[in-house]
């Protein structure tokens, strides 16, 4: 039995495979993000610990539970855990989509060879530039900081006892030469930063460590539990869906928007805003545009009408529509793929007094769209080309938003039947062949479709205009 733990913004998901990988059980506990000023996002490490212990206790009795021999964790990426010498943490975590530290991001990703090791602009929610605002807004904490930790990191350390992190999740930082899979002493150097402050690195299907005595004990676990390196939370989503060749990809529609696809080799072009990072396996990467807010968009729009999403958009029925009149710019919090700027903001272009709730929620839904449309274009730019796309995410369940999707992208799109496919099924693989070493083509499998969700030919063209009106209103926004 293995265990797939996903450490996402807002809560913490436990799943249970079987030794073939069918699941058994899962859990979940919730826990809060602090916005202590504009712009701020952080998190209590030690909510996620007792999110974890509460997720056990739930486990705890499910069949075969006390079977279970390997253990990996998925992690939200780019979070800075600041540990002093006796693992003691010194401050919250400032997670991925905190964006205070944008000066110290441009002043980064314009030193010397910066873009050439990381692959990446080094964005603002990026680790590095997290450290130099620590340096210079908070220099006592800075001087004390013995180890930087992403959150999956942490975990590991707390299920380990040992300071390890995986190459997809360190791809993140800014630190590490994505192109040669280790710590570059000249990113370090320029991030103010030492390699003893780093944890040690393994590949994400490695083993990491053992489980900690004590937990197996408190747990009811075997004495000889081996924790895998784990993943960052979108190459744990690739492992879970099986989007590990070039071609594959996936499309998620969540609280953030990501297009993703696998690479066989490491080919950045950071000037795309496209990320490129280490995939979970070896010799493998991965690349993806990134919107920062994606149904996010639409829970904004409903607390501020004080309807429910569904409630928005109820009245859509699931026959697509032509586009309407309205433009919507989904930058609530800034966007990375295409645009690299954490001051961008959103906004509606062709409002009226006829204008109704549900207008605005179709708008809303088309806008994140064409967001996703920049992703997929900015992708194409490095080369990559996706044959075969997945949609996930909460806004996969609305029939309507998928249609549209697949027409704006002029792609086909493969609804997996219900069931898991995603971080936490993509964790408990990596767990699964840190301790068989199984073949990872064996393994990291594409889930069963349960439909394809084609592009609607007669709304094709209408859609690509409203595309060159979203871009032309970004460019001016930009």
């Amino acid at each position: 039995m293995y265990l797939g733990i996903d450490l996402g913004t807002s809560g913490l998901r436990a799943l249970m495979t079987d030794a073939v990988g069918k699941p058994v059980a899962s859990a979940e506990a919730q826990y809060d993000v602090q916005t202590p000023h504009p712009g701020w996002s952080e998190q209590d490490p030690g909510d996620w610990i007792t999110a974890l212990d509460q997720a056990m206790a739930q486990l705890q009795g499910s069949p075969g539970y006390s079977d279970i021999c390997g253990i990996a964790v998925a992690g939200h990426m780019h979070g800075a855990v600041l540990l002093d010498g006796f693992d003691q943490v010194l401050r919250p975590c400032i997670l991925w989509n905190d964006t205070r530290s944008a000066a110290e991001a441009a002043e980064l990703d314009a030193a010397e060879m910066v873009r050439d090791l990381s692959g990446n602009i080094v964005f603002p929610g990026f680790t590095a530039p997290k450290l130099l605002w620590v340096q210079r807004h908070e220099p006592e904490i800075f001087a004390n900081t013995a180890k930087v930790l992403l959150p999956a990191a942490y975990l590991n350390l707390h299920l380990t006892g040992g300071h390890v992190a995986d190459m997809s999740d360190s791809a993140g930082t800014s630190w590490l030469d994505v192109g040669a899979r280790d710590w570059s002493e000249q990113l370090l150097e320029a991030g103010h930063m030492r390699r003893d402050q780093m944890p040690d690195l393994v590949e994400g299907s490695a083993a990491a460590g053992t489980l900690r005595p004590e937990l197996a004990v408190r747990w009811g676990f075997g004495t000889d539990v081996t924790v895998a390196g784990g993943a960052g939370d979108n190459a744990a989503a690739a492992c879970g869906t099986g989007v590990m060749a070039p071609g594959q990809g996936f499309v998620s529609l969540g609280t953030s928007g990501v297009v993703l696809t696998a690479r066989d080799g490491f080919r950045p072009d950071p000037a795309t805003a496209v990320h490129t990072f280490c995939h979970a396996i070896p010799d493998r990467w991965y690349q993806m545009g990134v919107m920062l807010s994606a149904t996010d968009c639409m829970n904004w729009l409903g607390r501020i009408t004080g309807q429910s999403p569904a409630d928005l958009t109820a009245g859509l029925g699931e026959e697509l529509q032509p586009p309407g009149p309205m433009t919507f710019m989904p930058y609530l919090s800034g966007e990375r793929t295409p645009h690299n700027s954490a001051s961008l903001r959103g906004g509606f272009q062709g409002l009226s007094i006829a204008t109704t709730a549900e207008d605005l929620a179709r708008a809303v839904m088309e806008g994140v769209c064409y967001g996703l449309r920049d992703c997929l274009e900015a992708l194409r730019k490095t080369g990559a080309e996706i044959d075969s796309c997945l949609v996930i995410g909460g806004g996969s369940k609305s029939a309507y938003w998928v249609k549209l999707l697949a027409t704006i992208l002029n792609l086909p799109l493969q609804l997996p039947k219900d069931g898991e496919f995603g971080a936490a099924l993509g964790a408990a693989r990596l767990a699964r062949l840190a301790v068989t070493g199984d073949d990872p083509a064996e393994v990291l499998t594409a889930p069963e479709s349960a439909m394809t969700v084609a592009p609607d030919p007669l709304l094709r063209d209408g859609y690509e205009a409203g595309y060159a009106a979203f871009r032309k209103r970004a460019a001016e926004l930009t």
